[in-house]
C-alpha cells in the first residue's frame, strides 16, 4: 500500500473542486486505497486552515474529511529534521513523509526541497499502476 502525506493545499483543492486530481487522491485515501500518514501538528493545521472564513466549506464536509483521515490514516510522533525551509509551516509534512518513506503530495512543490518523493496530485496519480488520469 502506498504511504502518502497530504499538504493542506491538497485538501483545500479537493473540497473546492470535487472532480479534480486532489479530490481523486483524497477520495482514494478515504476509500482505504492509500495509507495517509500524519501527526498532531498536521491535523491541527488542517483543522485551523479549513475553518478559515475565506474558505466557505461546509462544517459537515470538514468533519467528515478529518474524521475519515483519522480513522483510515496512521498517526505518529516524528523527530525534527534539520532542513532549511522557506516556510517553516511546511516542515511537518516533510518530516512525516521522511519518517514513513511516504510520498508527499502538494500543490506547491517549490516550497519543499527537491526530492523525488515530493510531487503534485497529478504526478502521483500518473505513478500508479495503472495510472489514474483525469
Amino acid at each position: 500500500m502506498n504511504h502518502i502525506v497530504l499538504d493542506t493545499n491538497i485538501l483545500i483543492s479537493a473540497l473546492w473542486s470535487k472532480g479534480g486530481n486532489p479530490a481523486t487522491v483524497v477520495r482514494r485515501v478515504l476509500e482505504g486505497d492509500f495509507a495517509m500518514c500524519y501527526d498532531s501538528r498536521i491535523i491541527a493545521e488542517y483543522t485551523d486552515v479549513l475553518h478559515r472564513p475565506e474558505f466557505p466549506f461546509e462544517t459537515s464536509d470538514i468533519h467528515m474529511l478529518l474524521d475519515g483521515i483519522k480513522q483510515r490514516g496512521i498517526s505518529v510522533v516524528v523527530p525534527k529534521i534539520e532542513v532549511a525551509f522557506t516556510d517553516d509551516d511546511d516542515r511537518m509534512f516533510y518530516e512525516v513523509a521522511i519518517f514513513f518513506k511516504a510520498t508527499l503530495i502538494t500543490g506547491n512543490t517549490r516550497h519543499y526541497p527537491e526530492e523525488p518523493f515530493i510531487m503534485t496530485a497529478t504526478e502521483f496519480l500518473e505513478t500508479l499502476d495503472p495510472p489514474i488520469l483525469l
